[in-house]
């Protein structure tokens, strides 16, 4: 397949669904590109030469659990458009396989930059670095004001024992893919438990908030929160540790992780925190737990990539480093832990 049709994208079937579902939407020629492939769901632009738009479907060869993705995906943002959530406005969801050979939906394209790395943020300079962070902390105060009920959520999870699920879930996929000694990580997965705090009110969490999931305008401002592949309704502190953990530096080259934290300008976690607890009006005192809960998770995603990577399934640069950043994942978990 040419450039302008990706593996995975049948730009006339899809054609004719849009002319059928939206008509007048298309107004030319579709051309389309892969923007990012990867474990998870495939991005792909599309455009027909004057408007643009995305693509999200399931991976190739996928495993029908991931087809959920698509349905809860569409339905989140769908929820999330009328309000003040800044998230892209939805086209439309097409659950008939014989279009793309697996669910998909389509929304708009929205413009914008998500910074993964501290060079990508260097040419912005400090006080913008400084704002761009800010207004991740003010989005996911918004995000997390959003009454799940009012906006059609209701049933999008199931907030009670919402911790206690979390960590028996990272349990098992850390079980799925042992196949070495990991020093602290049984110690880590036993401390959380015995430590689980009480959970506010539920929200709708996003549970992957970081820098480059959203998508940062010229004005420095967030124009769409992405990637809601692993959003429910549950216990909104869990976005912020994971956002506390991010914005931690870690100086790992080519680290396959996001390393925006080390950018200059990047405001310290105990500012993102301050921030967070005086905009939102919640009790942050248990956030160490939740940070320390974002390492470990984030210590059992890495382990089962290396893990993938020793049996010959993961090439590319980078993998064959991920196994020793896990030592450091479940270290930076107990101290944060340990220190409160």
């Amino acid at each position: 397949m040419s450039a302008d049709h990706p593996p995975g994208l049948d730009l006339d079937r899809l054609r004719g669904l849009l002319e059928r579902e939206r008509p007048g939407l298309v107004n030319g020629p579709l051309s389309g590109r892969l923007i990012e492939g990867g474990r998870s769901n495939l991005t792909y632009a599309l455009s027909d030469g004057t408007s643009k738009w995305v693509v999200r479907r399931p991976p190739l060869g996928h495993v029908l659990a991931t087809a959920h993705d698509m349905k809860r995906e569409h339905r989140v943002i769908s929820a999330l458009h009328p309000t003040d959530v800044p998230v892209p406005r939805p086209v439309l969801l097409c659950e008939d396989e014989e279009v793309l050979g697996a669910p998909f939906y389509v929304m708009e394209f929205v413009e914008g930059t998500p910074y993964r790395t501290a060079d990508q943020l260097a040419p912005l300079g400090e006080e913008r670095t400084r704002n761009a962070v800010l207004s991740l902390v003010d989005t996911l105060v918004e995000l997390h004001a959003v009454d799940p009920a009012e906006v059609g959520l209701g049933d999008f999870g199931r907030p009670e024992g919402f911790l206690d699920r979390q960590l028996r879930r990272w349990g098992k996929q850390l079980d799925a893919s042992r196949n070495r000694e990991l020093a602290g990580i049984d110690e880590l997965h036993a401390a959380l438990g015995r430590a689980l705090p009480t959970s506010p009110a539920p929200a709708v969490v996003h549970g992957d908030y970081r820098l480059d999931n959203v998508l940062i305008g010229a004005d420095d401002r967030i124009k769409a929160i992405l990637d809601w592949e692993m959003s429910t309704i549950g216990d909104p502190l869990t976005d912020l540790g994971l956002l506390v953990m991010y914005s931690q530096p870690l100086a790992l080259p080519h680290s396959p992780v996001s390393t925006t934290a080390q950018a200059a300008g990047h405001p310290s976690p105990q500012e993102l925190i301050e921030r967070y607890a005086a905009r939102s009006g919640r009790d942050v005192s248990a956030v160490s737990w939740y940070t320390a809960f974002a390492w470990f998770k984030l210590a059992v995603i890495l382990e089962g990539i290396h893990y993938r990577y020793t049996l010959g399934q993961t090439v590319g640069r980078g993998f064959d480093r991920i196994g020793e950043l896990v030592p450091v994942f479940i270290d930076h978990g107990l101290t944060t832990l340990q220190e409160g």
